[in-house]
Formats: C-alpha cells, structure tokens, sequence
C-alpha cells in the first residue's frame, strides 16, 4: 500500500467499469484535523489517513463515512448528521467521508473494496 500525501485523486469504486469520484486527501495532521469542518458541501469525497473514528462537531451538513481497512475494504458505512461522535473501529485504518447520500449513489457498501488513484485527473462519473 502506498503512502499518500496531502493532495487530490481519484476514487475509483467497482472496478474499471465503476464509478470514479473526485477525491481529496489528508494525510498530515493539520489537514485531518479540519476535514469538513465549516463547509456547506462536499465535492466528491474526502479521505482521512491514518483515521479510525470521526466527529461531526461544528459541521454544518450531515455526512456518510465509510471505515476502510489497510486494504481499502469497506468494514462499515454510517451517515452522521452534525454534531456527533462516531465510534473508533479497532481495524480501520482510513476514512472515507462524502455528502449524506452519496456513497450509496457510488456504489459504495460494506465488503466493497475501493481503490485511491493519485497523480489522475478525475473524470465525471
């Protein structure tokens, strides 16, 4: 598994003929730290590495979030309004956040594995 630095990508879901979503990345502290905070809407989707729990505080729109392994599986998938505190999964070791909605529209569901593509334009799905 390759280490990701701070930047945007792709999400690829379902394989080549899936879906492929823009994806932002975070990897150091500073940019894990703010995530979606104070944002009005998602573009795509947010990767949150190495993460194993969320919060929702001071968020302003509700979320869905996928718990991911080391493997990029998806262990769980919630949708978290505002202001809450998710539970950490002890095997996850990413997090995928997204508007409300949308990982269900993707194709996204647990035992699902994604892939994380970087250096690649995304294209619309």
């Amino acid at each position: 598994m390759a280490r990701w630095q701070d930047g945007r990508g792709e999400l690829v879901v379902g394989g080549e003929t899936g879906s492929r979503i823009p994806l932002e990345i975070a990897t150091s502290y500073r940019a894990r730290t703010k995530g979606l905070l104070g944002r009005d809407s998602v573009e795509g989707a947010l990767l949150l590495s190495p993460a194993n729990s969320i919060h929702t505080f001071r968020m302003r729109i509700p979320i869905d979030v996928a718990y991911l392994d080391h493997n990029l599986t998806v262990l769980a998938i919630r949708t978290m309004p505002p202001g809450r505190l998710g539970l950490p999964r002890l095997r996850s070791r990413h997090v995928l956040e997204a508007a409300a909605g949308a990982m269900a529209g993707w194709g996204v569901r647990e035992g699902e594995q994604v892939e994380v593509r970087v250096g690649t334009a995304p294209r619309p799905t």
